[in-house]
């Protein structure tokens, strides 16, 4: 391997470069100054990085190269996921201008691991190396620990960083150790030179190579809120800051997704009438355990954790069919829901008091006649996440049952159709509380700061954008999996 790395290298991670420097500056800004004054300054370089960082991910769209002797890849899969982790980054700093700063936890070391966590994810879906790919989740996860449990007097808040931080720790060495039976079997640590070993039908130890893939499943399973490894959701969901949860639920997510999806569809796709009945098992007990719970949340965070659990089914449900031509749905699905739990946790925080992390159903009570705006917010993002049309989570459930009825996984659809019918209710219910209900005891005043809005009406047109017009998302993500080929 040839050690000189040519430094016109570089210009391919400018925005790894810009996410690194803005972050190291904000750690500086937050040791040397504190107050509301530094935080409003830390918020907005956050917003700028994650703007600029996007402006520089979009000019290297269609490039396809591997640098740094292989070890990282400048495709348009990772370009398209860059670009959705910098659009969750730069709508979780705009919501947290006003909210961190409430709770006071909005020095430039929060917007720093903001940042850092973004870098890690960037990291774990543009490489096709396994190292790489380890180095770029412990980025992500280091941050995350951080900021979940940022509420120091929230006992709630400790609780979900020492219960991600155990279990993550778990999680990562059950993937880790996949990764070394992997490359214990073929004496292969790289994803594309896996395929073309497999291609070939060199000998490999099969028994070491299944351990292997069965440990990776049950790490990435674990980052993606899979059942049986999402016992860690609910609890975390509900006692981190409501912005990081928000964070979590996007960025994680996808980043899982997008790092599982490139491994699987590029090594393993040879194995994938193997893989793909374990996949199929779990698709249904993702879909079915979150929609059931879901039913009897009371609180609106746990709620929303439940129906990340069974959003994470619904994607494996596309994932099942090894279709790399229609893994572009899968793509969607994530886009759209991005904004779908951005824009309700948004309105989640807006019914919050300072100090109070809670978000119970009953502070939901008579929304709408106190305050319509936000309920007509909260009630679109709602429909999204229920399939209704013309919203993005309507085509974004589609095109994945589409992919499933194409692959002739006909029960697989019929499970997932049954279980969005169930979703419906408890995302209905919570609008039953906000313009059929009246509220319970004194009412909390709404926290109606300019950027909540602002995110919000942002959700809002990308769901109606994509919902309407939803061949432009398509098409750039068609173009994004050609890599599988």
């Amino acid at each position: 391997m040839d050690a000189l790395i040519p430094a016109s290298e570089f210009r391919w991670i400018m925005p790894e470069i810009i996410l690194t420097g803005f972050g190291l500056l904000l750690l500086i800004i937050g040791a040397l100054t504190k107050g509301p004054v530094a935080s409003k300054i830390s918020g907005a370089l956050c917003i700028v990085g994650s703007l600029l960082g996007l402006v520089f991910t979009m000019n290297m769209w269609g490039t396809n190269l591997d640098i740094f002797n292989a070890l990282y890849t400048i495709d348009t899969y990772g370009t398209f996921f860059k670009g959705l982790f910098l659009i969750i980054l730069a709508l979780v700093a705009l919501v947290s201008v006003r909210y961190a700063d409430r709770e006071e936890i909005g020095g430039g070391e929060y917007y720093a691991l903001l940042m850092f966590g973004v870098l890690g994810m960037m990291v774990m879906t543009s490489s096709h190396h396994f190292v790489t790919i380890f180095i770029g989740l412990e980025v992500m996860s280091l941050s995350i620990y951080i900021l979940c449990g940022l509420l120091r007097r929230d006992i709630a808040s400790v609780e979900a960083a020492l219960k991600y931080f155990l279990l993550g720790a778990f999680a990562t060495g059950f993937l880790l150790y996949g990764m070394s039976m992997i490359y214990g079997s073929t004496g292969i640590i790289d994803v594309a030179e896996l395929k073309r070993y497999f291609l070939m039908k060199q000998p490999f130890s099969a028994t070491m190579f299944i351990i292997g893939l069965g440990l990776l499943l049950v790490g990435f399973g674990f980052k993606i809120a899979s059942v049986p490894f999402h016992m860690w959701t609910p609890d975390v969901y509900q006692g981190a800051p409501t912005s990081i949860t928000a964070y979590m639920a996007t960025g994680v997510k996808a980043a899982a997704f997008g790092a599982l999806i490139r491994i699987f569809f590029t090594a393993f796709i040879p194995f994938h009438f193997g893989w793909s009945e374990i996949i199929w098992i779990l698709a249904v007990l993702t879909m079915t355990v979150g929609n059931i719970t879901a039913l009897v949340q009371r609180d609106i965070k746990r709620m929303l954790a439940y129906s990340s659990i069974a959003h994470a089914g619904y994607i494996l449900v596309a994932f099942i069919t090894g279709d790399r031509a229609q893994a572009s749905s899968m793509l969607y699905y994530l886009a759209a829901y991005t904004f779908m739990n951005i824009g309700a946790f948004t309105a989640v925080i807006v019914m919050q008091k300072k100090g109070d992390n809670g978000s119970d159903l009953d502070s939901f009570a008579g929304l709408g006649a106190r305050y319509p705006f936000i309920a007509l917010c909260m009630s679109i993002f709602l429909l999204s996440l229920a399939g209704v049309p013309p919203l993005a989570g309507f085509m974004g459930k589609f095109y994945v049952f589409s992919t499933a009825v194409k692959a002739q996984y006909y029960w697989l659809a019929i499970i997932g159709f049954l279980n969005s019918v169930v979703a419906a209710y408890y995302y209905l219910r919570v609008m039953m509380y906000m313009y059929f209900k009246e509220p319970v005891g004194e009412s909390a005043a709404a926290d109606r700061a300019p950027q909540y809005g602002l995110v919000m009406l942002i959700c809002i047109l990308a769901l109606l954008y994509m919902g309407i017009f939803p061949k432009v998302f398509i098409v750039m993500a068609q173009k994004a999996v050609g890599i599988f080929g």
